[in-house]
Formats: structure tokens, C-alpha cells, sequence
């Protein structure tokens, strides 16, 4: 079916045959090779649901007192030595592990996909690990910290040095022209989008998301806790990103779905489970903050079985409950205040937020 306009002399034909063929070629790989930014239609409605709720929840470290903290950090009779130690090892690990992801978004998986508007969400994710970056330089200047010994962190402990190591080599692998019509190569692109959507954010960030809050559930270091659970909050969307985008791409290329990748997976997110409760350890080498490394390895093997789960995988521990359910209550973000005037600091700028999710913790 064809439309004409007339216009001044002139006219102009739509076909609309060829448009709809356009949209159904609308793919998460191997879709349509243009290099126009054409959103509408939106077939992956999903996916620019996702960008206006993340858009919705934009917050900015610097609007975060960090006073508190800093009378905390610089006071040896508030802090045990392990609470202290905790910190060192989140601004450690941290200030590394978000631009590992952040680098992986804008240089592998945005440039393979192919629709645009998922292209516009993973923008806004991208966006979002340069501002979790951002906090984590906040963090260490707010409390005086030498970056030098940061960096010394996450290159010299070996435990942190092993969790960037096991996502940093898939994706420099993929960093190379790859014919995506080959089954094998689709799978490489799953198997990165299942590391650091399920492996990396989506569980082994939670060790340390679990100690943080714990310090800030007994007031220590408010304005750091306060930025963790922003990031946790970008991170719970994050994770179901990069869970539709895996679901999709596996039901438009079924060929991908085979006994041995989904075996393979789940060998990786082993893999990923022991690196993480490896790095618990050292954060936690004598108990700390109420609760127990063995606590939060549990804690791990929770999440990690959740992960399994949303992608339509086996879990390793069936049955196995949430140790720590007060996780839920401290990522209530509705009821956020300023840690000593008391005035509401709310970033939600419609009604787009919600809770995390059950399934996120």
C-alpha cells in the first residue's frame, strides 16, 4: 500500500510495505544494517520502558553528604580495623570493575546489537556506570584517601585482580570483526552478555553491596551506604537489562540454545561463584559488621542460583534461602533523607520507580 502526500507541486510517496518490512527486520543481531537512529516503531518495547525508568532514577554522588563519613574514617574509636578494610576493598574493587563494564557496553555489546532503541538503553547503562565511576572518585576524596593505593588495589590483591581477569577475557575476545551468522560466535555474544549481566553486576557485585549496607544498617559511613544502594538500585535494572536482551537474542537464534552452551554457562557462573567467595574472604578475613564471611558465601550461592534461574537455567542449590532478607527493607529508596537536616532527597522524578524487586536481592 502506497500513501501520497502533495505538496507545493510536488509529491511525495510512502510505501508502507516497505516500512513494516523494516520493522520486522528490526533484530538484536543480524537485523537491519542501517546507520540511521530510527526509534519508531519500537519493537522491543521493553527495552525503552527500561531507558525512561533508569532515565527516571538519575542521581548525582556530589549531592550526597559525605561529612559524617569523613568524622568517621578520620576517628579510630568509631571503626574497627575490618569495617575500615571493607571500605578500602569496595573503593578497590569498584573504581575498577565499573569501567570494565561500562568499557564492555560501549565497545562490544552496543556496537553488535543491532536495533536502535536497544542501542538507546545500553547509552543510558553506560552512562550510569560512568556516574557509579564518578562516585567511587567522590568517595576516595572525600575521605582523603591516596588514590595511588586504590590502584595499587585492584592490580596487587589477587583476588580482585582474578574477578576482573575472568570478564576481561571474553571481552577483549570480542573485540574483533565477527561473522554473527555462526552459531559459535553467537554464542561467544550470550555467553558475554550472561558474564557481566548475570555473573559479574548481577552477582559477584553482591558481596560487597551486602557488606556496605550492613556498615550503613548500623550508621557507619551513611553517605557511602547511600551511594551503594543508588548504585544497587541502577544495578537491579542493569541485570534485568541484560536478562530480556539474552532471553531475546537465545528465542531469535535458537540455534544458540544447545545442552552444551547452557552446560557451559552454568560452568561459568560457578566459576564466578568461587572467585566471588575467594574475594569475601579477604574482605572479611576475620568476622566484621555483625556477620560472617560463611554468611555471605551463603548469601552468594542465593544469588547466584537466582541468576541461574531468570536466564532458564538449573539452579546449584535448590531450595536454598535469603540469608539476609533485611536487604529488601534497606533498598526501600522512597524514604530517603538527608543524614542531618532530615529533608527528603528524593531523585525519583516520576512514578517509574519502584522497589527492587524481590528477585533482585
Amino acid at each position: 500500500m502506497e500513501k501520497k502526500y502533495e505538496i507545493g507541486g510536488k509529491t511525495f510517496v510512502l510505501n508502507e510495505e516497505k516500512a513494516v518490512q523494516a520493522f520486522q527486520e528490526k533484530m538484536v543481531i543480524n537485523g537491519r544494517d542501517t546507520m540511521t537512529f530510527n526509534l519508531l516503531p519500537l519493537k522491543y518495547q521493553w527495552a525503552y520502558d527500561l531507558y525512561r525508568k533508569m532515565k527516571s532514577n538519575h542521581w548525582e554522588p556530589e549531592d550526597i553528604p559525605m561529612q559524617k563519613d569523613l568524622e568517621q574514617w578520620k576517628n579510630p574509636a568509631e571503626l574497627s580495623d575490618g569495617e575500615r578494610w571493607i571500605i578500602m576493598m569496595g573503593i578497590g574493587y569498584f573504581s575498577a570493575a565499573e569501567g570494565i563494564v561500562g568499557d564492555n557496553i560501549q565497545h562490544v555489546v552496543r556496537e553488535l546489537v543491532t536495533a536502535p532503541e536497544l542501542k538507546l538503553v545500553l547509552g543510558r547503562h553506560a552512562q550510569e556506570e560512568n556516574i557509579h565511576a564518578d562516585s567511587l572518585l567522590y568517595m576516595i576524596s572525600s575521605l582523603g584517601i591516596n588514590p595511588h593505593e586504590c590502584e595499587a588495589m585492584f592490580e596487587q590483591i589477587e583476588t580482585i585482580r582474578q574477578k576482573n581477569e575472568f570478564v576481561t577475557r571474553i571481552s577483549k575476545n570480542m573485540r574483533r570483526d565477527l561473522d554473527l551468522t555462526i552459531t559459535e560466535n553467537k554464542q561467544e555474544f550470550a555467553k558475554n552478555i550472561f558474564m557481566f549481566g548475570q555473573c559479574m553486576e548481577g552477582t559477584q557485585f553482591y558481596g560487597l553491596f551486602g557488606m556496605v549496607l550492613s556498615l550503613a544498617r548500623q550508621n557507619k559511613f551513611p553517605g557511602i551506604g547511600q551511594m551503594f544502594r543508588y548504585t544497587l538500585r541502577d544495578e537491579s535494572n542493569h541485570i534485568e537489562l541484560f536478562r530480556n536482551l539474552f532471553r531475546v537474542l537465545i528465542d531469535e537464534n535458537p540455534d544458540i540454545w544447545t545442552p552444551e552452551f547452557r552446560e557451559e554457562l552454568v560452568e561459568v557462573m560457578k566459576e564466578a561463584v568461587v572467585l566471588e567467595k575467594e574475594f569475601i574472604r579477604d574482605c572479611l578475613p576475620v568476622n566484621s559488621v555483625g556477620l560472617s564471611a560463611d554468611e555471605f558465601c551463603t548469601y552468594i550461592d542465593y544469588i547466584a542460583d537466582r541468576r541461574l534461574n531468570g536466564v532458564g537455567l538449573e539452579v546449584l542449590h535448590p531450595g536454598l534461602e535469603n540469608p539476609f532478607p533485611w536487604l529488601a527493607e534497606m533498598m526501600d529508596v522512597k524514604k530517603e533523607q538527608n543524614f542531618f537536616e532530615g529533608r527528603v532527597t528524593e531523585y525519583q522524578k516520576s512514578s517509574a520507580l519502584s522497589e527492587v524487586a524481590d528477585d533482585e536481592l
